[in-house]
């Protein structure tokens, strides 16, 4: 599926060194093979919230720096396959997302399906897997942004924890953290709950007892460069302080 010059999924940015922080973005990119073409989906579909998360690329690249901390983003859309899907999972690859018909995704043959788990899915996981083994004793920090509204419902929360099993220590203080600098409301597991949805968090952490937090930032917020800057800073001074609480 992929063309040799096409990029690998997971672009990996090494630390500095000494950061106990591993930071991973499933949703950081919107790319789409080309031998998918366009998915059947318009210019301004495929640069909606539908294909990833917007902005948080630039905060995980920004919050990487700030923090010394080895970051795996994923490059391609999340409407080519979710990286944070069990692959196994129908939704892994939708057929619809917020209303939107994805045509390149209908009735998908089993064949097609097995080939963007392996050219797409397994690769990014396997260098998340790379780098938790060359750190010590890491913690996972998964980042994620959510659109400010969904279903007609205005979401009131700028950011969110989400949690679910395995050790939540540091889970639960980064919600603290965040709760205590921020006036405005911070979702604990909202605007999403992890339990049963999520992969990355569960398949790195959950067995190997790694501790882990996963953020969710409205993405009004850190649409432009400076908000970007601004919750990447209060990242870093978050999950320090964290640190100290967990």
């Amino acid at each position: 599926m992929l063309a040799p010059d096409e990029p690998h999924p997971a672009l990996v940015r090494q630390g500095r060194g000494g950061s106990p922080f591993v930071l991973v973005a499933d949703h950081a990119g919107n790319a789409i093979p080309r031998s998918l073409g366009d998915l059947g989906l318009s210019e301004a579909d495929r640069t909606r919230h539908i294909a990833w998360d917007i902005g948080i690329a630039w905060v995980a690249d920004a919050l990487a720096e700030r923090l010394g901390a080895p970051l795996v983003r994923q490059r391609y859309s999340r409407l080519v396959i979710d990286c944070n899907r069990d692959p196994a999972r129908a939704d892994a690859i939708v057929e619809f997302s917020d209303g939107t018909p994805i045509p390149g995704n209908t009735g998908l043959a089993q064949a097609a399906r097995a080939e963007r788990i392996a050219e797409i899915h397994a690769p990014y996981h396997a260098a998340i897997g790379g780098v938790l083994d060359a750190a010590r004793s890491p913690i996972v920090v998964a980042l994620h942004s959510f659109t400010p509204e969904m279903d007609r419902f205005a979401r009131p929360w700028h950011a969110g924890v989400l949690h679910d099993r395995g050790d939540r220590r540091f889970s639960d203080a980064v919600l603290a953290e965040l709760r205590a600098k921020l006036d405005e409301p911070v979702g604990d597991n909202e605007p999403y709950a992890m339990s049963g949805i999520d992969f990355t968090v569960p398949h790195h952490c959950y067995d190997a007892g790694r501790p882990y937090a996963e953020i969710e930032i409205r993405q009004d917020l850190i649409a432009q460069p400076a908000g970007q800057a601004r919750w990447a800073e209060l990242l870093a001074q978050v999950l320090l302080a964290a640190l100290g609480r967990a």
